[in-house]
């Protein structure tokens, strides 16, 4: 099985505000982000921290589970540890995505789970012109090493301790943008 975790744990400090639940066309940023990955997995578990209420709010009616995460203050890391913690045991790999990057092109995700069953690789990458990005496919013997992350740079750790064991998959259009700062959700709406 291969199933998605989407990191919506975060504090939002540099937007000011939860930016995971502004509106963009009528819809939450992380609803976006949910609904993109959501049709490419058979299972998506949701990691909320503090706005747990609210992220489940916004993702009433989809088929997601939840995961929280006690400690959100640690980073990023401690999410995709919770996450990882809350798949089913029989999971073979995950996709894990960002909850405020709500426009990832639709080829993104194919590709990568694409390249994930034809390379053999436990661990496979988009690289938009030249930029090492996300959503990012992890294999179950990687699960360890994503337990055990700290801090806030997620799972580039894991990515860059060993580039033998990474695919990386290139597009030709630019990185799908974050929403961290009020600038970023005003370019959203002009896309």
């Amino acid at each position: 099985m291969i199933a998605g975790i989407v990191l919506a744990a975060g504090f939002a400090r540099r937007m000011g505000r939860q930016k995971l639940l502004l509106q963009l066309q009528g819809k939450p940023v992380v609803r976006w982000a949910v609904e993109r990955l959501l049709p490419r997995v058979e299972d998506l578990v949701v990691v909320t921290g503090q706005d747990d209420p609210a992220v489940r709010d916004a993702l009433a009616r989809l088929a997601v589970r939840f995961a929280v995460n006690p400690r959100p203050q640690a980073g990023q890391a401690s999410s995709i540890a919770v996450g990882v913690e809350a798949l089913k045991p029989w999971t073979r790999a995950v996709v894990i995505a960002l909850g405020d990057q709500p426009k990832t092109p639709e080829p993104v995700v194919p590709a990568l789970l694409a390249a994930f069953a034809q390379s053999g690789q436990p661990i496979v990458v988009p690289v938009f012109r030249g930029v090492q990005g996300t959503p990012v496919v992890f294999a179950r013997e990687v699960f360890p090493e994503l337990r055990q992350l700290t801090g806030d740079a997620g799972a580039r750790s894991v990515v860059e301790a060993r580039s033998e064991r990474v695919e990386r998959v290139v597009f030709d259009f630019p990185m799908p943008p974050d929403v961290d700062t009020p600038e970023d959700y005003a370019k959203l709406h002009v896309q």
